[in-house]
Protein backbone atom coordinates (compact mmCIF):
# COMPACT_ATOMS: atom_id res chain seq x y z
CA UNK A 1 0.00 0.00 0.00
CA UNK A 2 1.15 3.47 -0.72
CA UNK A 3 -1.01 5.81 1.72
CA UNK A 4 -1.56 9.47 1.43
CA UNK A 5 -3.15 11.31 3.73
CA UNK A 6 -4.69 14.64 2.50
CA UNK A 7 -8.09 17.58 2.61
CA UNK A 8 -11.42 16.14 1.78
CA UNK A 9 -12.60 17.41 -1.33
CA UNK A 10 -15.95 17.70 -3.42
CA UNK A 11 -16.79 14.23 -4.71
CA UNK A 12 -15.15 12.13 -1.92
CA UNK A 13 -18.22 11.41 -0.41
CA UNK A 14 -19.50 8.98 -3.59
CA UNK A 15 -15.82 8.04 -4.02
CA UNK A 16 -15.52 6.13 -0.33
CA UNK A 17 -19.29 5.19 -0.74
CA UNK A 18 -17.73 2.95 -3.38
CA UNK A 19 -15.48 1.20 -1.33
CA UNK A 20 -17.34 1.31 2.21
CA UNK A 21 -20.88 0.18 0.86
CA UNK A 22 -23.59 0.74 3.25
CA UNK A 23 -23.17 2.07 7.13
CA UNK A 24 -22.54 -1.08 9.13
CA UNK A 25 -24.26 0.96 12.07
CA UNK A 26 -26.50 4.07 13.32
CA UNK A 27 -23.67 5.92 14.22
CA UNK A 28 -21.89 5.21 10.37
CA UNK A 29 -24.77 6.24 9.19
CA UNK A 30 -25.64 9.36 10.91
CA UNK A 31 -21.70 10.19 11.26
CA UNK A 32 -21.10 10.01 7.22
CA UNK A 33 -23.56 12.79 7.57
CA UNK A 34 -20.82 15.38 9.24
CA UNK A 35 -17.82 14.48 6.64
CA UNK A 36 -17.53 17.60 4.41
CA UNK A 37 -14.69 19.83 3.43
CA UNK A 38 -12.77 21.67 6.28
CA UNK A 39 -14.06 25.39 7.37
CA UNK A 40 -14.24 27.67 10.37
CA UNK A 41 -17.84 28.62 10.34
CA UNK A 42 -18.73 26.10 12.00
CA UNK A 43 -15.05 24.37 12.84
CA UNK A 44 -14.46 21.44 11.05
CA UNK A 45 -11.34 19.05 9.91
CA UNK A 46 -11.79 16.54 7.47
CA UNK A 47 -9.01 14.59 6.37
CA UNK A 48 -8.96 11.58 3.59
CA UNK A 49 -6.96 8.51 3.42
CA UNK A 50 -5.81 7.24 -0.49
CA UNK A 51 -4.41 4.07 -1.26
CA UNK A 52 -2.28 4.32 -4.99
CA UNK A 53 -4.09 1.36 -6.47
CA UNK A 54 -2.59 0.26 -9.73
CA UNK A 55 -1.42 3.99 -10.61
CA UNK A 56 -4.61 5.48 -9.68
CA UNK A 57 -5.13 7.01 -6.27
CA UNK A 58 -8.19 5.93 -4.74
CA UNK A 59 -9.73 7.10 -1.31
CA UNK A 60 -10.09 4.39 1.12
CA UNK A 61 -11.03 6.43 4.98
CA UNK A 62 -11.64 9.36 6.09
CA UNK A 63 -11.89 11.07 9.68
CA UNK A 64 -13.54 14.57 10.60
CA UNK A 65 -13.54 16.69 13.96
CA UNK A 66 -15.87 19.32 14.58
CA UNK A 67 -17.23 21.70 17.01
CA UNK A 68 -20.68 21.48 17.91
CA UNK A 69 -23.10 24.00 19.17
CA UNK A 70 -25.11 21.60 21.32
CA UNK A 71 -22.10 20.51 23.99
CA UNK A 72 -18.98 22.81 23.35
CA UNK A 73 -17.15 21.40 26.00
CA UNK A 74 -15.46 18.38 23.74
CA UNK A 75 -15.57 18.35 20.04
CA UNK A 76 -17.72 15.47 17.60
CA UNK A 77 -14.58 12.91 15.87
CA UNK A 78 -15.41 9.67 13.28
CA UNK A 79 -13.02 8.00 11.44
CA UNK A 80 -13.99 5.20 8.98
CA UNK A 81 -11.39 3.24 7.01
CA UNK A 82 -12.85 0.57 4.35
CA UNK A 83 -12.68 -3.43 5.83
CA UNK A 84 -9.76 -4.03 3.40
CA UNK A 85 -7.71 -1.24 4.78
CA UNK A 86 -8.19 -2.01 8.35
CA UNK A 87 -5.58 -3.08 11.02
CA UNK A 88 -2.94 -1.18 8.64
CA UNK A 89 -2.62 2.11 11.04
CA UNK A 90 -4.45 3.97 8.99
CA UNK A 91 -7.12 4.25 11.43
CA UNK A 92 -4.50 5.21 14.33
CA UNK A 93 -3.27 7.84 11.87
CA UNK A 94 -6.00 9.51 10.87
CA UNK A 95 -7.09 9.70 14.72
CA UNK A 96 -3.36 10.98 15.77
CA UNK A 97 -3.60 13.65 12.46
CA UNK A 98 -7.55 14.96 13.85
CA UNK A 99 -5.95 15.06 17.83
CA UNK A 100 -3.22 17.28 16.10
CA UNK A 101 -6.12 19.87 14.09
CA UNK A 102 -8.19 19.83 17.76
CA UNK A 103 -4.88 21.06 19.48
CA UNK A 104 -5.48 24.10 18.17
CA UNK A 105 -9.13 24.65 17.24
CA UNK A 106 -10.31 28.21 18.09
CA UNK A 107 -12.38 27.37 21.45
CA UNK A 108 -9.37 26.14 22.80
CA UNK A 109 -11.64 22.70 23.26
CA UNK A 110 -9.67 19.28 22.35
CA UNK A 111 -10.97 16.72 24.21
CA UNK A 112 -13.00 14.16 22.15
CA UNK A 113 -16.11 12.39 22.26
CA UNK A 114 -17.76 9.77 19.81
CA UNK A 115 -20.66 7.51 19.71
CA UNK A 116 -20.41 3.50 19.00
CA UNK A 117 -22.23 0.83 19.58
CA UNK A 118 -20.93 -2.23 21.90
CA UNK A 119 -19.30 -5.32 20.38
CA UNK A 120 -18.50 -3.27 16.65
CA UNK A 121 -15.14 -2.98 15.65
CA UNK A 122 -15.94 0.94 15.78
CA UNK A 123 -15.98 0.21 19.71
CA UNK A 124 -13.34 -1.42 20.21
CA UNK A 125 -11.05 1.12 17.79
CA UNK A 126 -12.34 3.81 20.17
CA UNK A 127 -11.61 1.93 23.72
CA UNK A 128 -7.84 1.43 21.78
CA UNK A 129 -8.07 5.32 21.34
CA UNK A 130 -8.61 5.98 24.75
CA UNK A 131 -12.09 6.44 24.53
CA UNK A 132 -14.14 5.77 27.62
CA UNK A 133 -18.05 5.46 27.99
CA UNK A 134 -19.33 8.33 29.64
CA UNK A 135 -22.97 7.88 28.86
CA UNK A 136 -25.23 4.56 27.37
CA UNK A 137 -28.87 5.68 25.42
CA UNK A 138 -31.47 3.15 24.35
CA UNK A 139 -34.29 3.98 22.01
CA UNK A 140 -37.23 1.69 23.98
CA UNK A 141 -40.84 0.91 22.33
CA UNK A 142 -43.47 1.16 24.99
CA UNK A 143 -46.96 -0.81 24.26
CA UNK A 144 -49.85 0.60 23.61
CA UNK A 145 -51.79 0.04 27.17
CA UNK A 146 -48.37 -0.69 28.89
CA UNK A 147 -49.48 0.95 31.93
CA UNK A 148 -52.60 1.54 33.83
CA UNK A 149 -54.39 4.94 33.34
CA UNK A 150 -54.04 7.72 36.20
CA UNK A 151 -57.07 8.92 37.99
CA UNK A 152 -56.70 12.32 38.82
CA UNK A 153 -58.61 13.96 41.16
CA UNK A 154 -62.33 13.20 42.06
CA UNK A 155 -61.96 10.90 38.37
CA UNK A 156 -63.79 13.36 36.51
CA UNK A 157 -63.33 14.94 32.90
CA UNK A 158 -62.94 18.50 34.26
CA UNK A 159 -60.36 17.39 37.13
CA UNK A 160 -58.42 15.64 33.83
CA UNK A 161 -58.92 18.63 32.07
CA UNK A 162 -57.17 20.93 34.78
CA UNK A 163 -54.18 18.20 34.71
CA UNK A 164 -53.09 17.52 31.28
CA UNK A 165 -53.29 20.11 28.84
CA UNK A 166 -52.38 20.40 24.63
CA UNK A 167 -49.64 23.12 25.22
CA UNK A 168 -48.53 25.12 22.15
CA UNK A 169 -44.82 24.15 21.18
CA UNK A 170 -44.29 27.89 21.12
CA UNK A 171 -45.05 27.89 24.75
CA UNK A 172 -42.11 30.34 26.50
CA UNK A 173 -43.32 27.92 29.92
CA UNK A 174 -42.57 24.68 27.74
CA UNK A 175 -39.40 26.04 26.53
CA UNK A 176 -38.48 27.06 30.11
CA UNK A 177 -39.27 23.23 31.51
CA UNK A 178 -37.44 21.43 28.32
CA UNK A 179 -34.57 23.58 28.27
CA UNK A 180 -33.96 22.93 32.42
CA UNK A 181 -34.25 19.71 32.13
CA UNK A 182 -32.38 18.70 28.93
CA UNK A 183 -29.28 20.24 31.08
CA UNK A 184 -30.58 18.69 34.20
CA UNK A 185 -30.06 15.29 32.37
CA UNK A 186 -26.65 16.17 30.43
CA UNK A 187 -24.53 17.00 33.51
CA UNK A 188 -21.96 14.43 32.07
CA UNK A 189 -21.77 16.62 28.80
CA UNK A 190 -22.90 19.47 29.17
CA UNK A 191 -24.99 21.47 26.80
CA UNK A 192 -23.87 24.86 27.85
CA UNK A 193 -26.53 27.61 28.12
CA UNK A 194 -29.46 26.94 26.75
CA UNK A 195 -31.61 30.65 25.92
CA UNK A 196 -35.72 29.91 25.37
CA UNK A 197 -34.34 30.78 21.55
CA UNK A 198 -32.05 28.14 21.80
CA UNK A 199 -34.61 25.66 23.18
CA UNK A 200 -37.06 26.67 20.42
CA UNK A 201 -35.13 26.37 17.42
CA UNK A 202 -33.62 22.90 18.80
CA UNK A 203 -36.55 21.37 20.29
CA UNK A 204 -39.67 22.87 19.25
CA UNK A 205 -39.92 24.59 16.28
CA UNK A 206 -41.22 23.67 12.91
CA UNK A 207 -37.76 22.80 11.88
CA UNK A 208 -37.02 20.33 14.49
CA UNK A 209 -39.87 18.43 13.46
CA UNK A 210 -42.07 19.33 16.76
CA UNK A 211 -45.85 19.02 15.49
CA UNK A 212 -47.08 18.66 19.53
CA UNK A 213 -47.30 18.53 23.21
CA UNK A 214 -49.04 17.36 25.67
CA UNK A 215 -48.16 18.62 29.36
CA UNK A 216 -49.31 17.22 33.00
CA UNK A 217 -50.01 19.73 35.85
CA UNK A 218 -50.11 19.60 39.47
CA UNK A 219 -53.98 20.58 40.07
CA UNK A 220 -55.06 23.85 40.36
CA UNK A 221 -53.68 26.28 43.04
CA UNK A 222 -55.47 29.65 44.50
CA UNK A 223 -53.29 32.78 44.23
CA UNK A 224 -54.58 34.10 47.61
CA UNK A 225 -54.03 31.17 49.78
CA UNK A 226 -55.90 28.34 51.94
CA UNK A 227 -59.90 28.93 51.48
CA UNK A 228 -59.66 30.54 48.29
CA UNK A 229 -61.60 29.20 45.48
CA UNK A 230 -58.17 27.70 43.11
CA UNK A 231 -58.07 29.08 40.08
CA UNK A 232 -54.52 29.74 38.91
CA UNK A 233 -53.06 27.04 36.66
CA UNK A 234 -50.97 24.03 38.40
CA UNK A 235 -46.84 24.16 37.78
CA UNK A 236 -45.74 22.49 35.03
CA UNK A 237 -44.86 18.68 36.06
CA UNK A 238 -44.01 16.55 32.75
CA UNK A 239 -43.87 17.51 29.31
CA UNK A 240 -44.56 15.03 25.82
CA UNK A 241 -43.08 16.50 22.86
CA UNK A 242 -43.88 14.72 19.35
CA UNK A 243 -41.78 14.95 16.53
CA UNK A 244 -42.78 13.78 12.78
CA UNK A 245 -41.46 10.60 12.10
CA UNK A 246 -37.23 11.13 11.62
CA UNK A 247 -37.10 13.87 14.32
CA UNK A 248 -34.60 14.92 16.26
CA UNK A 249 -34.16 12.07 18.43
CA UNK A 250 -32.94 9.94 15.86
CA UNK A 251 -31.01 12.69 13.39
CA UNK A 252 -27.44 12.71 13.90
CA UNK A 253 -24.64 13.07 16.52
CA UNK A 254 -25.32 16.30 18.12
CA UNK A 255 -29.24 15.54 18.26
CA UNK A 256 -31.80 16.09 20.98
CA UNK A 257 -34.61 13.80 21.78
CA UNK A 258 -38.50 13.49 20.45
CA UNK A 259 -42.87 12.22 20.90
CA UNK A 260 -47.00 11.91 19.70
CA UNK A 261 -49.09 9.90 17.73
CA UNK A 262 -47.50 8.20 14.85
CA UNK A 263 -48.18 8.73 11.03
CA UNK A 264 -49.17 5.66 10.63
CA UNK A 265 -50.99 3.57 12.44
CA UNK A 266 -48.54 0.89 14.33
CA UNK A 267 -45.73 3.02 14.16
CA UNK A 268 -43.90 3.89 17.20
CA UNK A 269 -44.19 7.42 17.61
CA UNK A 270 -40.70 9.56 18.21
CA UNK A 271 -41.30 10.75 21.92
CA UNK A 272 -39.43 13.14 24.20
CA UNK A 273 -40.58 12.89 27.55
CA UNK A 274 -39.11 14.79 30.75
CA UNK A 275 -40.42 16.99 33.42
CA UNK A 276 -39.69 19.18 36.01
CA UNK A 277 -36.03 19.06 37.50
CA UNK A 278 -36.74 20.38 40.35
CA UNK A 279 -39.84 18.02 41.72
CA UNK A 280 -38.14 15.00 44.22
CA UNK A 281 -37.62 11.67 42.82
CA UNK A 282 -40.66 10.28 43.83
CA UNK A 283 -43.07 13.20 42.37
CA UNK A 284 -40.90 12.95 38.65
CA UNK A 285 -41.33 9.41 38.57
CA UNK A 286 -44.79 9.92 39.14
CA UNK A 287 -45.14 12.78 36.78
CA UNK A 288 -43.33 10.76 34.07
CA UNK A 289 -45.18 7.45 34.44
CA UNK A 290 -49.00 9.50 34.25
CA UNK A 291 -47.81 10.79 31.37
CA UNK A 292 -46.51 8.14 29.79
CA UNK A 293 -49.27 5.92 29.96
CA UNK A 294 -51.90 8.66 28.78
CA UNK A 295 -49.65 9.44 25.44
CA UNK A 296 -49.40 5.24 25.80
CA UNK A 297 -52.65 4.47 25.92
CA UNK A 298 -53.63 3.28 22.28
CA UNK A 299 -49.77 4.01 20.38
CA UNK A 300 -46.61 2.50 20.88
CA UNK A 301 -44.07 5.18 21.63
CA UNK A 302 -40.21 5.75 20.82
CA UNK A 303 -38.22 7.15 23.78
CA UNK A 304 -34.62 7.95 23.68
CA UNK A 305 -33.54 6.91 27.33
CA UNK A 306 -30.27 7.79 28.54
CA UNK A 307 -28.92 6.26 31.36
CA UNK A 308 -28.81 9.53 33.21
CA UNK A 309 -31.99 9.93 33.03
CA UNK A 310 -33.37 8.35 36.75
CA UNK A 311 -37.35 9.05 36.98
CA UNK A 312 -37.93 8.00 33.14
CA UNK A 313 -35.64 4.78 33.61
CA UNK A 314 -37.44 3.83 37.25
CA UNK A 315 -40.63 3.85 35.47
CA UNK A 316 -39.43 2.33 31.48
CA UNK A 317 -36.82 -0.55 32.70
CA UNK A 318 -39.54 -2.43 34.53
CA UNK A 319 -41.39 -2.55 31.15
CA UNK A 320 -39.06 -4.05 29.29
CA UNK A 321 -38.27 -6.74 31.91
CA UNK A 322 -42.13 -7.52 31.82
CA UNK A 323 -41.99 -7.61 27.89
CA UNK A 324 -44.50 -4.50 28.21
CA UNK A 325 -41.75 -2.39 26.01
CA UNK A 326 -38.89 -3.65 23.69
CA UNK A 327 -35.93 -2.47 22.49
CA UNK A 328 -35.44 -1.02 19.28
CA UNK A 329 -31.86 -1.76 18.11
CA UNK A 330 -28.77 -1.34 19.33
CA UNK A 331 -28.01 0.82 22.41
CA UNK A 332 -25.74 3.26 22.06
CA UNK A 333 -22.66 4.50 24.10
CA UNK A 334 -21.02 7.71 23.85
CA UNK A 335 -17.14 8.05 24.51
CA UNK A 336 -14.96 10.19 25.57
CA UNK A 337 -11.84 11.28 26.45
CA UNK A 338 -11.28 11.69 29.73
CA UNK A 339 -10.76 14.45 31.62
Amino acid sequence: MAIAYREWRDGDDLALLEVWGGPETEQARQFRGTLAPSGNAPWRRCIVAEDVIDGVAIPVAAGVVHEASLHPERLWVYVEVARDHRRTGIGSTLLAMLRHEAAQSPSGVSRLRTKVEPGTPGAAFAEAAGLAPIQRSRLVVVEPGALKLPVFGDGSEAAASEQVEDLATGSVELSDVVGRYYTAVHGWDSPGDLSIATVQRLFLDDLSGAHGAIVLRAPKASAFGAGVPASKKGRLQAFAVSYAQGGPGLGGPDAASGNGHADTAGEPSDVFLGHEPELSAEDAQAAVRDLLALIAYQYPVLLELDDSMTALRAVVEPLLESGKARLAGAETLVVSDPA
